[in-house]
């Protein structure tokens, strides 16, 4: 190694006997060796860091094992609910006993095969016991049931009104469109945001005038539709008529919303 040193030396000086050794090119030559060892060092150390990092830091900083909570849900039997009040008993009603009857239909004319034998109460008999359709005993002081009457309850289906779409006198708020835009509160988010235009309102008035539903047909946002419909269903309105009589009808109704 040392002769190969010398040797490198001498070479070195060699090349630059008769050069300008301050360069930079003689101490580069000559610093080469140490440069490529410290290179080398330092690759190998990056190599390890890399390797041997993550196992390095993992057990530094060990990772905490998460034990999942369990939830503990608890069972009370809960005690009967208090008594609203004391049971009052239903009073039942008896029906009145009824008389007895004796099985008595009316004659129907049928093909002879078809008759059945059965037995036909006399006239004598019929005045002691009311006819009827089958034959029963029953108490002589009770009641006839014939004579007993069956309320009967109809249940009246209501059915919707039907509103015209247009009719000889078309529904008008009273006051004019004025009464409607009197009644407005303009929205405050609208104001912020310079919200202005028209809402369009289909209102649906009934023989007298009311406003029963209102419903948006075009609307511009920010709580306009809202209030324009409400500003409708407070207003009073001339009813609309076909013929002279008072109809219901529907009728769109513009709103106008502008900032001041």
């Amino acid at each position: 190694m040392s002769n190969q040193s010398a040797y490198q030396v001498d070479l070195n000086e060699l090349i630059f006997a008769k050069k300008n050794k301050e360069y930079g090119a003689y101490q580069l030559r000559k610093s080469y060796n140490k440069y490529v060892t410290i290179a080398a060092w330092i690759a190998i150390f990056i190599v390890l860091l890399v390797t041997t990092g993550p196992t390095i830091y993992r057990f530094i900083n060990p990772e905490e094992v998460v034990v999942p909570k369990r939830k503990v849900v608890q069972i009370t039997q809960l005690e009967q609910p208090p008594s609203i009040g004391e049971q009052k008993e239903i009073e039942q009603i008896e029906a009145p006993p009824l008389k007895s009857t004796i099985k008595f239909t009316p004659p129907v004319v049928k093909p002879d095969e078809q008759v059945k034998d059965e037995y036909m109460p006399t006239v004598d008999e019929l005045k002691e016991v009311d006819p009827g359709a089958e034959t029963q005993e029953g108490n002589p002081e009770g009641v006839d049931y014939s004579l007993i009457e069956v309320e009967e309850k109809v249940v009246e289906e209501k059915v919707a009104p039907t509103y015209f779409v247009a009719v000889e006198e078309m529904p008008e708020p009273i006051g004019g469109i004025k009464a409607i835009q009197e009644k407005i509160t303009y929205p405050e988010i609208a104001k912020r945001a310079g919200v202005e235009g028209k809402v369009y309102i289909l209102a649906f008035v009934d023989e007298n005038g009311n406003v029963t539903k209102a419903q948006v047909l075009k609307g511009i946002g920010a709580g306009c539709d809202e209030a324009a419909m409400d500003a409708v269903l407070k207003t009073k309105f001339k009813p609309g008529k076909q013929r002279g009589t008072p109809v219901h009808v529907q009728v769109s109704i513009p709103v106008v919303f502008k900032l001041q």
